[in-house]
């Protein structure tokens, strides 16, 4: 009997072994198995940045380990995808493709256009859900149409959305030896000259990924929906970039946190808590679905007459955390040292960038995306433009953050602030979040001489703020809206 021609497994961002439906459909149909990874820029309509090619280097790497330690290894090549999978169907005679679909626009699109020119050559294109909890399109409101607003689409969403079942990872897979693979080493994910990575967070991988959950369950869980806007305790889940590349599953965050519930391990409101932000991952994926032009437009399109500065200083004070502001400058250093910032001073940065300087959402989400292991594309977008009071659901724009405020409520002692910003550590917690209004001798037995170790801040905070007041009377939604 001749043998069987292989199937092609093409991983994407489904990184895992486990709970992964197009690998579970690939093994069921008893054929061998070729595993490939494709490097396309062009996939996805924007290439990845810096810091997320750290992340995918690492978590490719072990995938691969996985595969081998169960007889198989992952192939790699790079170009574009839809050449490089007929070039390996021409190689190996693989008749079927099996693949987790990806979501954003572009990336939908071109799935769609390379299954059919598949199916046009003979071969079958298989698309499976392993990345949301369920697919766009599925979660509409009684006018068939998308949810613009978080809390009906919330309920809807854990109404509509069922967890599949368990699908534990294989023992063995049988991979053809004769398919050619790239080296993952000369693709050069990992900086170098220099590598400025060696203070990034995080485990890439599916076991990273586990093991950054249980740890979240046994600990910041108990007191996530307060602790989760404490960038000075270890409150947040951390699994981020390992949802994002699909390490792990969306269920399986959520029965995880759930079961600890039930066991009385937790409070149940801290773990619904935790699968609301699961959700609001989810809202970002389902509007970026539905709305395209997210990424280059407002969602509320009055938005995008605002009248933006042009600040190339202040754009660069805030990307070098020299703002002048402690609160923003730790977390855009952290952000920079780290590839990750805690969420809530993300909001803060984001507010200050926007509102305090006038400069355009759009360039704080680029340098996000590079910046961030974690970079989404859906994620960014609505959480930028969630600041902006542009976006779906928004927070009002007159709602400014005052980032010395922010500083004292949630970082009282100064700890994140001292970690990051070693030039004012010394002053005590009354001024570390606002050191021009500390006294002349306060700051001299601290070490800190405004303008020289740390700068004075780039904007007043009331001007900034009647400044963006002022923008925001020039578009039609500000009319009348008052703080």
């Amino acid at each position: 009997m001749p043998a069987s021609p292989p199937v092609i497994l093409w991983f994407r961002r489904d990184l895992r072994l486990a709970d992964n439906p197009a690998l579970h459909h690939a093994l069921a149909s008893g054929r061998p198995v070729l595993p490939v990874y494709v490097r396309d820029a062009r996939l996805e309509g924007r290439a990845i940045g810096a810091a997320s090619r750290w992340w995918l280097d690492k978590s490719l790497r072990a995938l691969d380990a996985d595969l081998r330690a169960r007889g198989g290894r992952l192939i790699l090549r790079s170009g574009d995808a839809e050449a490089q999978l007929h070039r390996l169907i021409a190689e190996t005679g693989a008749d079927q493709v099996f693949m987790n679909r990806l979501f954003e626009p572009e990336a939908f699109a071109r799935d769609a256009d390379i299954a059919h020119g598949l199916k046009a050559d003979g071969v079958v294109c298989r698309g499976f859900n392993a990345t949301l909890m369920c697919r766009p399109g599925a979660v509409l409101n009684g006018s068939g149409q998308p949810y613009k607003v978080f809390t009906p689409f919330l309920k809807a969403l854990l109404t509509a959305a069922e967890a599949p079942s368990g699908m534990g990872a294989p023992e063995t897979i049988s991979v053809p030896e004769d398919a050619s693979s790239e080296a993952i080493d000369d693709w050069g994910l990992h900086p170098t000259r220099p590598d400025w990575s060696s203070g990034f967070v995080g485990t890439p991988g599916e076991a990273g990924a586990k093991a950054t959950l249980e740890a979240f369950v046994a600990g910041g869980l108990k007191t996530y929906a307060t602790d989760r806007d404490r960038p000075d305790r270890a409150g947040t889940s951390g699994l981020a970039a390992h949802l994002h590349w699909g390490e792990i599953g969306p269920w399986r965050a959520i029965e995880a946190v759930r079961a600890a519930a039930v066991q009385g391990r937790v409070p149940a409101g801290e773990a619904e808590k935790f699968v609301a932000e699961i959700g609001w991952r989810e809202f970002s994926a389902h509007l970026l679905h539905h709305f395209p032009y997210l990424p280059e437009r407002a969602f509320r399109p009055e938005y995008d007459a605002m009248p933006w500065r042009d600040d190339a200083e202040g754009l660069a004070a805030w990307k070098a955390g020299r703002t002048g502001y402690p609160l923003v400058d730790a977390g855009m250093r952290q952000l920079w040292a780290t590839g990750t910032m805690h969420n809530r001073v993300r909001m803060v940065v984001a507010s200050f960038l926007i509102k305090h300087l006038l400069i355009d959402w759009r360039e704080g989400e680029a340098w996000f995306w590079g910046c961030l292991t974690d970079a989404d594309l859906a994620s960014n977008v609505q959480n930028w433009q969630w600041t902006a009071g542009s976006g779906a659901d928004a927070a009002p724009y007159f709602r400014i953050f005052n980032p010395t405020a922010q500083g004292e409520k949630f970082d009282p002692q100064g700890r994140y602030v001292r970690r990051w910003v070693p030039e004012v550590a010394g002053l005590p917690d009354r001024w570390v979040h606002a050191p021009w209004t500390a006294p002349p001798m306060v700051l001299a037995e601290a070490g800190v001489r405004l303008g020289e170790t740390y700068p004075r801040p780039i904007v007043d905070h009331n001007e900034g703020r009647e400044r963006a007041l002022a923008a925001l009377k020039t578009v039609s939604a500000g009319r009348g809206e008052g703080d």
